[in-house]
């Protein structure tokens, strides 16, 4: 599938996958500025790019498992959702959970994005039916 993308800033990466496309689901997205992330901050960074997806198509943007164990820099929001008719730059809103400072630099991967497909619904209101679980959740399972 070819998804149009375009560069808003002249630092901008074009999203890439690290070891390519038939092994990695998620494309990387780099920062175009540098920021600094104070501990339970969370910060909108830029990414200098902005797509058009099909329609059908989602853009899910998640952390990065590096950045999480290595930093504990998260995605408070994960998976963001871009949706087909989001026309603005790509930002990622980036939280340190970490007790210190973190500086993203400019060209840093911050976050990942699959690009997927949806389905959208219509609701049919009515009565449900029965089923083995009920209402249990919230751990109800066990541990």
């Amino acid at each position: 599938m070819r998804v149009r993308i375009q560069r808003i800033h002249p630092r901008a990466v074009l999203p890439a996958y690290a070891h390519g496309p038939k092994e990695d689901a998620g494309l990387d997205l780099c920062a175009v500025a540098d920021t600094t992330l104070e501990p339970g901050v969370p910060v909108l960074v830029p990414t200098g790019l902005t797509v058009e997806l099909p329609p059908g198509y989602e853009a899910q943007v998640r952390p990065r498992s590096g950045l999480a164990l290595k930093h504990a820099i998260t995605i408070p929001n994960g998976p963001g959702t871009i949706d087909p008719s989001y026309r603005g730059e790509i930002r990622v809103i980036l939280l340190n959970l970490g007790r210190e400072p973190y500086t993203v630099h400019a060209g840093d991967r911050i976050a990942q994005m699959i690009v997927a497909r949806y389905e959208a619904v219509e609701w049919e209101e009515t009565e449900l039916s029965e089923s083995n679980r009920g209402a249990g959740g919230f751990g109800s399972s066990g541990r």
